[in-house]
């Protein structure tokens, strides 16, 4: 069955697998508002949906010189003052960061996963990706803070020094670095990380599906205590930098494709 549940997020259902496509290739799949509500519906519709076991979350790339699995929020919408329309009240950014859910989800990575990019990949349960792909949270370098997710989350999958070094610097750990670390599952050629993550799916649901969400959601439970203090920090610090100068200079030192020049207020 398929279900454009928008023009920037698809949903196609087979067997007891959905696949969701993030869809702005020409935007390189940042989260605008239509992202944000098309993947909560995407995930209402995985969750309803007794037949679906296991979702696979992946973007379109076409056209894309370079592709981007997500860069994140879309700026624009920052620089708008409409940061608001990127979330929603139950799945927090994207509509899907903090979402409670109980199917498992693998996200197939085939390009540069950055900033909001890599707090999706980091709340999906599994990641499959291609040698090509790399993670970041490039936030510094707009000063702004990983606050959906990332600061917290990082830090638990690669270690803490390696998750500093990336969030400091504001440069991307590279797939095959991700790979040995453990956020990278399962490592492919380029343009095969879809087609492994379906393979990948198939076998989840090929096993008992309770057993999966009981045996997920304590994995997921051990691995996430004390969120709500750490999104409330990452929030607190979030809201803080964003009405200072070096805010508005760091989004518009990005549309102007030129160096930032700081003022340190």
């Amino acid at each position: 069955m398929a279900d454009a549940v928008s023009d920037a997020v698809r949903y196609e259902a087979s067997g007891h697998i959905a696949v969701i496509t993030l869809n702005r290739p020409a935007a390189r799949n940042a989260v605008n508002h239509e992202v944000a509500v098309g993947l909560e519906s995407a995930i209402d519709t995985l969750e309803n949906d007794p037949d679906v076991w296991v979702g696979v979350l992946c973007a379109n790339s076409d056209g894309q010189p370079r592709p981007v699995f997500c860069a994140g929020a879309d700026l624009k919408a920052i620089e708008a003052g409409q940061l608001d329309t990127l979330m929603t009240a139950r799945g927090g950014f994207a509509g899907f960061v903090f979402r409670e859910r109980t199917k498992p989800i693998v996200v197939a990575v085939d390009g540069l996963a950055t900033a909001g990019g890599l707090e999706i990949v980091l709340a999906a349960d599994l990641v499959v990706a291609s040698t090509r792909s790399a993670f970041g949270l490039a936030e510094v370098k707009r000063n702004l803070v990983a606050s959906s997710g990332g600061l917290f989350r990082l830090p638990r999958v690669v270690g803490q020094a390696v998750a500093l070094d990336a969030i400091l610097t504001g440069e991307p750990i590279d797939a095959a670095r991700a790979y040995a670390l453990g956020l990278v599952s399962r490592l492919v050629e380029p343009g095969e990380s879809r087609a492994e993550a379906l393979r990948l799916a198939e076998q989840i649901a090929a096993a008992a599906p309770l057993a999966v969400r009981a045996s997920r959601r304590i994995v997921r439970a051990a691995a996430t205590e004390d969120d709500a203090t750490l999104r409330a920090m990452s929030d607190q610090e979030f809201n803080r930098l964003l009405d200072t100068q070096d805010t508005k200079e760091g989004l518009t030192a990005f549309m102007e494709k030129r160096p930032p020049r700081w003022s340190g207020r």
